[in-house]
């Protein structure tokens, strides 16, 4: 047995199958399997998955801004203190240690086309 806890629009915000709250809607019905982008909804007797808007956006925000996210340089403090270090070394400007991490990062994390 389990029981759902449902929204106004039927859609199911969870559900327990240890014990029955006030409230909740108690069933046997099977709960489907769903993606990461549906909801699951109380249709009459039983459970089902349906593509949820919000979550579809989010995903989508989510894959557009990945670029941004994943091509993180060092930190202006530490990215000065290469500079720093390099210069005072004599460094050569493709040689030095700033130069090899802003490198990485943007060999590592190509912008999207």
């Amino acid at each position: 047995m389990k029981y759902l806890t449902v929204d106004s629009d039927n859609k199911i915000l969870g559900w327990n199958e240890d014990a029955h709250t006030e409230g909740c809607i108690e069933t046997d019905s099977v709960i489907p399997d769903y993606t990461d982008t549906q909801s699951l909804y109380w249709e009459g007797e039983t459970v089902v998955a349906k593509d949820d808007d919000e979550k579809i956006a989010i995903k989508k925000e989510k894959i557009a801004t990945k670029y941004q996210r994943d091509r993180q340089y060092p930190a202006l403090g530490e990215q000065l203190d290469m500079l720093f270090h390099d210069m005072t070394a004599g460094k050569g400007t493709k040689s030095g240690e700033w130069y090899k991490a802003v490198a990485k990062v943007k060999a590592d994390n190509p912008k999207p086309e």
